[in-house]
């Protein structure tokens, strides 16, 4: 887990501080961003839940948010928070919201929807989030839990328009409906920002490692950003893949 460990560390300091070489236009047009790909993440990931334990595969009560500074006024959002107010109202899912979503132990399944849009579902809660590339990025999703993702591949080449040895997939998601940071009511609202940053590390025994690092902002109720590391390991298929229902607790 040390190269894990190790490139979680740099990407979290450096991410966007290289710079990186644009995508040369090919004989055929612009190519599409499955075309310049500098890695495979589709297929199934299970979180790997190492930190932040009790807070990601259990509810905390209601008040209970170290590690995050919020406003005084999501402080008595947070403090207020109770389950059986957001079932009768019908907000069982804001947990599972883009702000939130990947913190929680979920499986996720990554597929091209096409070569210009790459899909996310989560087994938990049974969301769907679209990353839109280029020409395919659009308002659609606007208002939704998932809100609006615009993603570009950052790539590292050898040289000008020259091949790409490496890079990562930076998404910025916005317009995101309401939803929670913890599953405990710790609140981000519509304004706020998601920057999320994914990469792909292989360990010397062959197991590979999707990481995302995510900084979520929004100035009505996080007085600093939270900026997280999760990571994720690739499963042969989707044998254990198991669809479930948004839970309030």
């Amino acid at each position: 887990m040390m190269k894990l460990f190790r490139f979680a560390i740099a990407l979290g300091l450096y991410a966007g501080a290289a710079v990186a070489q644009p995508p040369g236009p090919g004989p055929q047009g612009p190519a599409t961003a499955k075309a310049v790909a500098p890695h495979d993440i589709t297929g199934y990931w299970v979180a790997v839940v190492t930190e932040d334990w009790r807070y990601r595969m259990i509810t905390a009560k209601a008040g209970d948010y170290p590690g995050i500074n919020l406003t005084p006024a999501a402080q008595l959002v947070a403090n207020a928070w109770d389950p059986a107010k957001d079932i009768a109202a019908g907000n069982v899912c804001k947990a599972y919201g883009a702000g939130g979503l990947l913190r929680l132990p979920t499986r996720l399944h990554i597929t091209w929807s096409s070569d210009n849009v790459l899909s996310i579902e989560t087994d938990a809660g049974k969301q769907k989030r679209l990353l839109k590339f280029g020409s395919a990025q659009d308002g659609a999703g606007a208002g939704t839990l998932q809100g609006v993702s615009k993603a570009r591949w950052d790539l590292q080449r050898e040289r000008a328009f020259g091949p790409v040895v490496n890079g990562t997939l930076e998404v910025v998601t916005t317009q995101m409906a309401p939803g929670y940071v913890r599953k405990n009511g710790v609140p981000y609202g519509e304004g706020a920002k998601l920057t999320e940053y994914y990469e792909t590390v292989k360990e010397d025994n062959g197991e590979q490692f999707l990481i995302v690092i995510a900084n979520l902002e929004d100035a009505a109720n996080l007085a600093q950003p939270v900026l997280t590391s999760t990571n994720f390991k690739r499963e042969p298929d989707g044998k254990k893949w198991d669809p479930s229902e948004c839970m309030a607790k």
